[in-house]
């Protein structure tokens, strides 16, 4: 990311609207917007970021810590504009949201995916989760989803 002039800031309720007119596009014509109420954007700004480049939103990351687990940490959704992808963006959005999270001592971060994106899947894996098989019915009928774990204190979950 040389010589890139991002910035990395906590999301804002206005970036709900701005994130969820790309979103579908970014998800290569999948409907997703659904799947990103506003209400991550409102309550969970301390875990959530975007990332601009000249005033342009071209990634986000939704997150929050577990009101469960006193360890834990979940993304609910992470997105990066297709254009910018392979520039480090998502890894930075992790950082910070990890950053974020441990801060407030959290030791494991969860996420899911759908089966179908391997891109996802293969980007949490290049970056320490670890990867279990599809699980189906995750989330319902017929919404099946891979499970990742990355833990910040040690070696990898099982």
């Amino acid at each position: 990311m040389t010589g890139t002039a991002l910035t990395v800031r906590h999301a804002e309720p206005a970036d709900h609207q701005t994130v969820a007119a790309v979103l579908d596009d970014w998800w290569g014509g999948r409907s997703m917007v659904a799947m990103l109420p506003r209400l991550f954007f409102v309550h969970f700004r301390p875990t959530s970021f975007v990332v601009e480049e000249q005033g342009r939103v071209v990634g986000f990351l939704c997150g929050f810590v577990s009101q469960t687990y006193d360890d834990e940490a979940y993304v609910h959704f992470v997105g990066v504009d297709p254009a910018y992808r392979g520039r480090g963006i998502g890894r930075l959005l992790y950082e910070r949201f990890t950053a974020a999270v441990s801060a407030q001592g959290r030791t494991v971060v969860r996420a899911v995916t759908s089966p179908v994106n391997q891109a996802s899947v293969e980007f949490h894996r290049s970056i320490g989760f670890t990867v279990e098989p599809p699980e189906a019915g995750y989330d319902g009928p017929g919404d099946d989803r891979v499970r990742m774990t990355l833990r910040l204190d040690g070696p990898p979950a099982r």
